[in-house]
């Protein structure tokens, strides 16, 4: 418990006004609400990394690409991706985007998921790119900042509906046109749903602990 305090206090100290400007400097850009808006959609993550351009009708990857070939072209594709992606939360994160992230959502996420609050950052990223999202998460399990239970639950909630905005207006966007409902609220469904998956496995994984610690108990008796 005592511990548990000074680690509070040391957080509370060092969250700074840098830390909530960089926090929501790098959520509205990677939430993708500024995509189209005029002069504003410069600081869109989308807009940042901008597109390949076109060797005749198709991409520099071409058509008709199979094997391991095919699999080196798509990897190198995701390369600017990532690389922009995690320059950018490591100058955002040496502001104290991720203190900021962790004090706004820590007491949402643990009753919604059992997550540390530290995770609100991948959360925001994983809307609109699944890489970062993957790639915050694994680094955060690296760093010890979230436990092998966690990072399975995380992951659930990243896997189901992964880079629900760009993929519901990408993939999506001939549906959209025809749908009966507003975005916001498909977004929504999606969310929740997400959150739902997530849970089972918290629960699933949660049952299995106890009853491996059960097991355990009987047969220290025995």
């Amino acid at each position: 418990m005592k511990m548990e305090f000074k680690q509070q206090t040391d957080y509370e100290h060092k969250l700074t006004w840098r830390g909530w400007l960089s926090f929501i400097f790098i959520a509205l850009s990677f939430s993708g609400v500024l995509a189209h808006a005029g002069a504003f959609s410069a600081i869109d993550f989308q807009v940042l990394i901008g597109k390949f351009g076109k060797i005749g009708a198709d991409t520099f990857t071409g058509k008709g690409g199979v094997g391991a070939r095919e699999g080196f072209m798509f990897g190198l594709t995701l390369m600017p991706t990532v690389m922009f992606a995690l320059g950018l939360i490591r100058v955002v994160e040496s502001l104290g985007a991720l203190l900021a992230a962790e004090r706004l959502v820590r007491p949402i996420l643990r009753p919604l998921m059992g997550l540390p609050g530290v995770c609100g950052l991948p959360l925001v990223s994983s809307m609109t790119s699944t890489d970062v999202g993957a790639a915050l998460t694994r680094q955060m399990y690296d760093n010890g900042q979230i436990n092998d239970k966690e990072r399975s639950t995380f992951v659930a909630y990243q896997y189901a509906a992964s880079g629900v905005v760009t993929n519901t207006f990408d993939c999506g966007a001939p549906l959209l046109a025809i749908s009966v409902l507003p975005v916001g609220i498909i977004l929504a469904v999606e969310i929740v749903v997400k959150i739902i998956g997530a849970n089972i496995v918290r629960f699933y994984l949660a049952r299995q602990e106890e009853t491996v610690s059960e097991v355990s108990v009987e047969g220290c008796k025995a």
